[in-house]
């Protein structure tokens, strides 16, 4: 039976006869499971990453179009021959065959291993209930580039000089239907990369000429994983709580924002998915809890460019009895620790742009930002923030706190004691990019009130990201939430800086796109880059 929708040619059509004939040899050709050995940790199984670690220190050490002497690869295979080993993996280069013999390479993802199969040696292992033996050089025969394996044999080290596994069990695992990527040179168009992240790490894997500063896709979510581990591991020694809180809500509230709209059947209610977990945080805050932080998924049913994606990661995180000032320190001694656990140093090079992240963030009110710009007497409430986009945000490089933002544009944070008139928020640019939001929160419920009530006439106007009533909100508030400074991160955009990605879609597995158009259906989709 084959893949209705798969492109039909020469080399699906060979994989796919492959595959029959493996049935007819190993019977099931997805078998549920093989049995790695032990060798590395005992409490671990054997991925090819950890022995070629392990046993790399066999291989001698040579200088390029060296040949290496015969006597220590006699003395290392004196030892290595008496280490079994069972690893699994992807075929990561087509088969070398000379005549009864073979070297082929295998992957796990992350490091090569070359095995090396003898047809008099080899013994195939059949798929059914049994296990039974079956011609293990018919076997190797039938696989493709792509296919993954499971191998049983003892390590030694070629004439070479390189670590390799004489096969003397090889059991088929699954099938690659489709013909791998170009090794060489992975995948360029963006379009493939995003849509298909599969082939994106497949490719990635396999791909042998790079530049060694750039990432392959795999160590990109890596170093994000690495990344959002190290945000949590500070925030925990401080002593926050993490928590989860709705995804699906009655009102839209939290952010200024377009909200993407659901309907609930059984209970007969239209839902949002959450543009943002802000007042559901604060009302840990009034129930008692003093530090909770929440790394959560918002969505917002906006436009799509190089910064934004409809669904995003964000850190939010709030901290009471603290102020605005103290939340600038706290944000900035967390990223820096963050830059340095996950590169090893403090400088970050980010499209051709050296980033600093050991010397003290710049700290600016908007308002001076943008009076090197225009006349203090010539910039308004209304003007400041149109200004500031226009003349100030493109060349915020460095990171930069730009504080005391207008009071109309932040509704849910408190005034300034020294200044009604504005905002105790501050948001952090990094090469031109918002990357974190912060204010003292607003607690007076009297005044969230009349702040809700103007947002609300923003709506009637025509304003359609003004935020909606929370009443229940309100309610929360008027127990007594103390004094307290919050935040909101963006995870992608912090990641993308210290990836060098140019865009968001580059470190999301799985970005929002237009739809895919088969052949016979149009024009394809542009992409929205």
């Amino acid at each position: 039976m084959s893949v209705p929708f798969l492109e039909e040619n020469d080399q699906t059509r060979a994989r796919q006869e492959h595959l029959e004939s493996l049935r007819q040899l190993v019977g099931n050709a997805y078998p549920n499971k093989f049995e790695r050995s032990h060798l590395v940790d005992p409490q671990r199984e054997d991925t090819i990453t950890s022995v070629v670690e392990k046993y790399r220190s066999f291989q001698p050490q040579l200088s390029e179009g060296e040949r290496p002497a015969p006597e220590p690869i006699e003395l290392a295979n004196q030892q290595l021959n008496s280490v079994t080993v069972r690893v699994a993996g992807r075929i990561a280069s087509p088969p070398r065959v000379m005549g009864k013999a073979a070297f082929v390479h295998l992957s796990d993802g992350v490091t090569r291993l070359q095995i090396y199969v003898k047809r008099a040696d080899v013994k195939g292992v059949s798929n059914d209930a049994a296990q039974g033996e079956v011609d293990g050089w018919e076997l190797f025969t039938l696989l493709d580039h792509g296919d993954f394996i499971g191998v049983e044999g003892y390590f030694f080290i070629t004439k070479t000089g390189e670590l390799s596994i004489h096969v003397q069990q090889l059991q088929f695992l699954a099938k690659a239907l489709l013909p791998l990527p170009d090794k060489m040179h992975g995948i360029n168009d963006p379009e493939i990369r995003q849509r298909q992240r599969y082939a994106d790490l497949i490719a990635g894997s396999l791909q042998l000429e790079r530049d060694e500063n750039d990432l392959t896709p795999r160590e990109t979510f890596e170093r994000r994983s690495k990344i959002i581990s190290e945000l949590r591991r500070i925030l925990e020694y401080h002593g926050y709580v993490e928590v989860e809180t709705p995804m699906l809500t009655s009102k839209a509230t939290g952010a200024a924002a377009r909200p993407f709209k659901t309907h609930h059947n059984a209970l007969d209610i239209d839902l949002y998915a959450r543009i943002a977990p802000e007042l559901y945080l604060k009302r840990l805050l009034v129930g008692g809890f003093e530090k909770v932080y929440e790394l959560n998924r918002n969505f917002r049913n906006e436009g799509i460019d190089r910064t934004h994606n409809p669904e995003f990661t964000m850190l939010e995180f709030y901290w009471a009895y603290a102020d605005v000032n103290q939340m600038m320190d706290f944000c900035e001694e967390m990223l820096r620790a963050t830059v340095f656990a996950a590169l090893s140093h403090t400088h970050v090079n980010y499209r051709g742009q050296d980033i600093d992240f050991s010397q003290p963030f710049q700290r600016l009110t908007m308002r001076e930002s943008v009076k090197r710009f225009a006349p203090d007497k010539e910039i308004s409430d209304e003007s400041l923030l149109k200004l500031f986009e226009e003349h100030v945000e493109p060349g915020l490089i460095q990171p930069t706190f730009i504080y005391d933002f207008p009071k109309i544009v932040s509704p849910l944070s408190k005034a300034s004691p020294k200044n009604p008139a504005v905002a105790e928020r501050f948001e952090l640019f990094i090469d031109c990019m918002e990357c974190a939001n912060g204010f003292s929160e607003l607690n007076d419920p009297a005044e969230q009130y009349q702040r809700f009530l103007d947002q609300m006439s923003q709506r009637e106007r025509g304003d359609e990201e003004a935020m909606v009533m929370d009443e229940d909100y309100i309610r929360a508030l008027s127990y007594g939430m103390p004094p307290a400074a919050g935040i909101g991160i963006g995870i992608d955009r912090f990641v993308m800086l210290l990836t060098n990605k140019q865009t968001i879609r580059d470190v999301i597995l799985f970005p929002h796109m237009r739809p895919e158009r088969r052949a016979g259906e149009g024009e394809p989709a542009e992409s929205e880059e």
